[in-house]
């Protein structure tokens, strides 16, 4: 067996931890493949393991359970390197201090005092082990992590205390404290994770690459992706796991209904349910967790079924270099990768756009529609209105009277 000089040893139990690997590889995707098995198999201890094999029988959700192991092996990883031992169990509010301090720092002071933020040797450590992926910049320092990223983990380190049975130090007064400064030190701007929105004309931009050319018909290849882009952005701005991860058995083609709601005698559109099951913003209420899709995504949608004769399994398939449609789902990297190639031909930046821009998208568009914030999240399937409002209000940022009081 082939092994990452990076890690350590092989232990005893280590065949036996792979063993659990594969069983949540089962319903973990992001689990298979022997390097990523093995390496998860050296930062995770057993009872870690076990966590995670207990939340999957519990049910809970792939991309929950996908960024609960991310974090996890992260946190042993960076433990291990920082102190020479595992996680304890519970955590002391001084090993809690120390992963803030060495996640935000300021970095003016980075720049004269070495021992200030993240140690170098615990840096490179977990960059060996392909955990940590901030590039240094010209002066060869490395900036502060996202605080939204150090807020992430330390509320898996916390949540994953409370399963566990434990108190955490997490909600003490010095935690915080510590916390709110050196977030404020570290004055990283927060970055989205689409630089810019897929609105409606960017879309159309995108949509007239799948329309084929004068002299050649649209391919598969072209079938599809028109379908997935007016899919991901009509129901409400589609998460690209989601997209991803659509099943046939999720869509209801249904009859068509009076494009305009409050005139029967309309012309009709086509009508389809997308179900969505457990996501990310799962509705707790209990509600079925549904989208609806009416008009030019139905049709594009019911074309791309034809073209691939797809009548079961995955929605989104992958397609060869020679026009071969695969049995596989595409993954949710494909998604993104899709969508900036997509941009690529349609003469935009790629590294301006990412699969997320569907989801900005839909809700900047509803708002330069004055469509009421409560019908969009209807659609997008936000639970939080600040954050549903964060897009109504940057949509609105450039129409505000009051910005032009002196004009």
């Amino acid at each position: 067996m082939s092994q990452n000089p990076s890690l350590p040893a092989v232990s005893d139990d280590f065949a036996e931890k792979l063993d659990k690997l594969d069983t949540l590889a089962a319903i973990l995707p992001a689990l298979a493949g022997q390097d990523r098995s093995e390496q998860l198999a050296h930062l995770l201890t057993d009872d870690d393991i076990d966590t995670l094999r207990h939340l999957a029988k519990e049910g809970m959700g792939e991309n929950t359970l996908r960024a609960l192991t991310s974090d996890f092996s992260y946190l042993e990883a960076w433990c291990q390197a920082a102190t020479g031992t595992p996680l304890p169990w519970p955590a002391p509010e001084s090993l809690i201090l120390k992963f803030v301090a060495h996640h935000l720092w300021d970095l003016e002071k980075r720049k004269i005092d070495p021992a200030h933020g993240m140690p170098e040797t615990v840096a490179a450590e977990l960059e060996d082990l392909k955990l940590l992926r901030t590039p240094k910049n010209t002066a060869g320092l490395r900036p502060p992590h996202a605080p939204a990223t150090v807020e992430r983990r330390l509320a898996t380190w916390s949540t994953l205390h409370r399963w566990r049975g434990l108190e955490g130090a997490f909600s003490s007064p010095q935690i915080r404290s510590a916390k709110r400064l050196a977030v404020r030190t570290a004055d990283r701007p927060k970055t989205r994770k689409s630089k810019k929105a897929v609105t409606a004309d960017i879309l159309k931009r995108l949509l007239a690459t799948c329309e084929g050319t004068d002299y050649q018909q649209p391919s598969l290849t072209d079938v599809r992706d028109r379908a997935l882009l007016l899919l991901g952005f009509a129901s409400g701005g589609r998460r690209r796991s989601e997209i991803a991860g659509l099943r046939m058995d999720r869509v209801l083609f249904e009859a068509p209904v009076p494009g305009d709601p409050d005139r029967p005698e309309s012309p009709l559109l086509p009508c389809a349910t997308i179900r969505l099951g457990r996501t990310k913003t799962e509705d707790a209420s209990g509600d079925d967790n549904h989208v609806l899709l009416l008009g030019q995504p139905v049709d594009a949608l019911q074309a791309w079924l034809k073209a691939s004769g797809i009548m079961d399994g995955p929605v989104f398939r992958a397609i060869d270099q020679w026009g071969n449609l695969k049995s596989r789902a595409l993954s949710p990297q494909s998604i993104n990768a899709i969508l900036k190639k997509r941009c690529a031909a349609a003469g935009l930046d790629p590294t301006d756009f990412s699969a997320h821009g569907l989801r900005s998208g839909f809700l900047t568009e509803a708002a330069n529609r004055d469509i009421p914030i409560q019908d969009a999240m209807q659609q997008s399937r936000h639970r939080s209105l600040s954050q549903a409002s964060a897009y109504y209000n940057e949509a609105n940022r450039q129409r505000r009277r009051s910005a032009r009081i002196l004009e």
